[in-house]
C-alpha cells in the first residue's frame, strides 16, 4: 500500500467500467422493457422485438450495422416520452431489475479499485437515467452515458444529443483524464465489445472481460488480460448492511437519460482505489 507521503504526490489514477455484459448480466436498457411496457410506454410489440434484441446482444451475435440500426429504432421509440415518467419507473424498479445482475466479480473489482485509491468510472452507450441510478447503486464515483434531447414540454425529442459508442468513449476518458489529472498509463478499463478497444488501449491496464470474437481475438493478440465474469449476485448477499437508498433520492439520481431506451442503448448496441490485480 502507498504510504501518505506517495498518496499525496501520486497522479490520480481510475478504473473505467463498459456497463452491459461487463457489470451486469444483461443491458441495462433493455432490462427496463418490462417496466415501460407496465408504464404504458412502450407496447407489446416493442416489448417483444426488446427482448429479441436481449437475445442477440446476449449471445453476441450483433455487429456496428445492427447496433446503429437498433440506436435509430429505439431512439425513434422513446420520441415523446415523459422524462419524469421515464426517471421515476427507473428508479421504482431499479433494486429489483439490476441489483440480482450485478456480477460478483465486478463488485468485488469495484471495492478493489476503490480501496486502492482509484476512481471508479461507469462508461456505457445506455441512455443516462438508466446508467447515473445504477452508477449510484454500485457506489461509482462518475458516469459517462449517452444523452437525449429533452424538449420544453419535459420530453424526449427522439434526437441524441451526447452518444457514448466506440471512440467517443475513448475521448470522454482522456477528457475525463485531463480535467482530473488521471494518469492514463497507471489506469485499469473493462470491456466486454470489440466496440470499446480504443477506449481499452487508451489505458495502461486494460482487460477484456466476457469478451465477444472480436475482442478475445484482439485481446489475444495484445496480451490483454482476459478475465470471466459469471456469477450475478445480490449486493445484499454481499453485503449484509447494504441497503438502498430512499426512493425520493433515487429519483432524483436517475435524472439524465434513460432514454438509454432511446440513446444509444449499448446493447446494441467521490471515491478511490486499485487492486493488486495482475496483469
Amino acid at each position: 500500500m502507498l504510504s501518505f507521503v506517495e498518496n499525496c504526490f501520486s497522479p490520480r489514477t481510475a478504473a473505467f467500467f463498459d456497463l452491459d455484459k461487463t457489470v451486469i448480466a444483461k443491458s441495462s436498457t433493455l432490462a427496463f422493457s418490462k417496466s415501460f411496457y407496465q408504464g404504458g410506454l412502450i407496447n407489446r410489440r416493442a416489448v417483444l422485438r426488446t427482448a429479441y434484441t436481449q437475445f442477440v446482444f446476449l449471445a453476441g451475435g450483433a455487429d456496428h450495422d445492427q447496433m446503429e440500426r437498433m440506436r435509430e429504432y429505439l431512439s425513434a421509440l422513446c420520441k415523446g416520452w415523459n422524462v419524469q415518467q421515464v426517471k421515476e419507473l427507473v428508479a421504482e424498479t431499479l433494486h429489483d431489475l439490476i441489483d440480482p445482475i450485478i456480477y460478483d466479480e465486478a463488485a468485488t473489482l469495484i471495492e478493489e479499485h476503490h480501496t486502492a485509491g482509484r476512481d471508479v468510472v461507469i462508461v456505457s452507450t445506455s441512455g443516462a437515467e438508466v446508467v447515473e441510478p445504477i452508477g449510484e447503486l454500485l457506489g461509482a464515483d462518475r458516469v459517462v452515458a449517452t444523452r437525449m434531447v429533452v424538449g420544453d414540454d419535459g420530453c424526449f425529442t427522439g434526437e441524441v444529443e451526447y452518444y457514448a459508442y466506440g471512440p467517443t468513449k475513448a475521448e470522454a476518458v482522456k477528457a475525463l483524464a485531463a480535467s482530473e489529472g488521471y494518469d492514463l498509463s497507471r489506469c485499469y478499463a473493462y470491456s466486454d465489445s470489440a466496440t470499446d478497444v480504443p477506449m481499452l488501449e487508451s489505458v495502461g491496464h486494460p482487460h477484456a472481460v466476457n469478451p465477444d470474437r472480436a475482442l478475445r481475438r484482439e485481446a489475444t493478440l495484445r496480451e490483454w488480460p482476459i478475465l470471466v465474469f459469471n456469477r450475478p449476485v445480490r449486493l445484499k448477499q454481499r453485503l449484509p448492511k447494504f441497503s438502498m437508498p430512499p426512493r425520493p433520492a433515487l429519483v432524483a439520481v436517475a435524472a439524465v437519460g434513460a432514454a438509454a431506451m432511446a440513446a444509444g442503448i449499448v446493447w446494441y448496441a467521490n471515491r478511490r482505489r486499485p487492486p493488486a490485480l495482475s496483469t
